[in-house]
């Protein structure tokens, strides 16, 4: 119990009633552990792997693994660190993602163990006096103690009804599903603890909350975000995620391989800090296809880092943090307009440290832009 408790709680910020969770794990059957993703967009990145390989980890103890996608609640939407009202998705958009989702989660879930649930199936059969019957159990007040509504509120931004209504949807979730263990991002802590609550209300115990961190994208700031173009797709090409690991910095490198790796980190931190990278990189890319295609990733990665000469005396620019890509590029003198800028990228003639970038949104960081054949350019923040 105490190795399974230590492998569980590794790269977690919280665990709502640890002693409980202990517990559960003594009683010695199958716990009924869940985890909810709302289908919003199509691919699953580095982000939820995070979550996915806690599940993974439970499923390898023997515990059951509900993978909850939330067709239902994904047409609510989750206000969560939101600022404003979200766009309503359609049902056809929610299908789609839906259907990806359950191809590409099989890559880290083993799919024996895990049972694939939408939560269509019971929300949507919930009568109107049902739903006013789970309102009764919040408060406009707690509702409104909430950091992300609090703020809208004191700015006087909309917060709709609906928006009140999506923790008590996800919470009920759990009541349904009678889950022993609920796992989330520590952004979503709210959500989970309704779910404690309406179980309570229930006549039932209350689950375990696990809460693991938000993991920040290439850029080392922001949450690893499609839209924000800092994330690694773990359907992307092996090549591809080996580079765009190598583009991390050092510092990231560690929380990485915490939350992705079962590597022993004291051994990573006596290596130099590439060969750490390219244990990393090897590392993830073998999760996700095979320890074949991870050994020529490397191969193709240190056959193209070795050919990429860059000049003593290449140019320099100092940037600002959270400047765009067609910026720095201006800024810097090395293109004359950002028409310029966006012709280059969209033609993939600018990289960075070996990789090609292919979007605007491209978060700027320290390291060497190569701007058609011989250009270079090395950032500095």
């Amino acid at each position: 119990m105490d190795k399974a408790f230590e492998k569980i709680i590794r790269g977690t910020t919280e665990i709502i009633n640890p002693e409980g969770l202990k517990d559960k794990l003594r009683e010695g059957r199958p716990l009924r552990v869940k985890a909810g993703f709302d289908p919003t967009a199509p691919d699953i990145h580095l982000g939820h792997a995070v979550l996915l390989r806690k599940l993974r980890q439970f499923q390898d103890l023997g515990h059951e693994v509900y993978f909850l996608i939330g067709d239902f609640t994904a047409q609510v939407g989750d206000p969560t660190g939101k600022d404003q009202l979200r766009p309503k998705m359609t049902l056809e958009d929610v299908s789609k993602n839906a259907r990806t989702y359950k191809k590409q989660v099989f890559k880290i879930l083993d799919p024996k163990k895990t049972k694939v649930v939408f939560n269509s199936k019971w929300l949507s059969k919930l009568t109107a006096q049902e739903i006013l019957e789970l309102t009764a159990h919040s408060t406009v007040a707690q509702m409104l103690a909430r950091a992300d509504f609090k703020k809208r509120y004191e700015e006087q931004k909309e917060i709709s009804l609906l928006e009140f209504v999506y923790p008590l949807l996800q919470g009920y979730d759990s009541v349904h599903l009678k889950a022993d263990i609920e796992l989330g991002g520590n952004d979503q802590k709210f959500n989970l603890l309704m779910g404690r609550q309406l179980q309570e209300v229930a006549g039932q115990a209350p689950q375990v909350v696990v809460m693991t961190p938000l993991l920040e994208g290439l850029d080392g700031v922001k949450k690893m975000s499609k839209s924000l173009g800092n994330y690694i797709g773990i359907n992307e090409d092996p090549v591809e995620i080996f580079g765009k690991v190598m583009s991390i910095s050092d510092e990231l490198m560690i929380r990485y391989y915490e939350v992705l790796t079962d590597a022993d980190l004291e051994v990573v931190r006596s290596l130099h800090p590439k060969e750490a990278k390219l244990q990393l990189a090897e590392q993830i890319v073998g999760q996700f296809y095979s320890e074949e295609l991870a050994g020529k990733a490397r191969l193709e990665f240190e056959r193209v880092f070795s050919q990429r000469q860059v000049p003593e005396d290449v140019v320099e620019y100092r940037f600002k943090k959270d400047m765009p890509l067609v910026d720095a590029l201006v800024g810097s003198g090395m293109v004359d307009s950002k028409n310029e800028a966006r012709r280059l990228i969209k033609q993939g003639a600018v990289s960075f440290e070996g990789q090609r970038i292919d979007q605007e949104s491209w978060p700027v960081r320290e390291g060497v832009l190569k701007i058609g054949k011989r250009r270079f350019l090395k950032l500095i923040p």
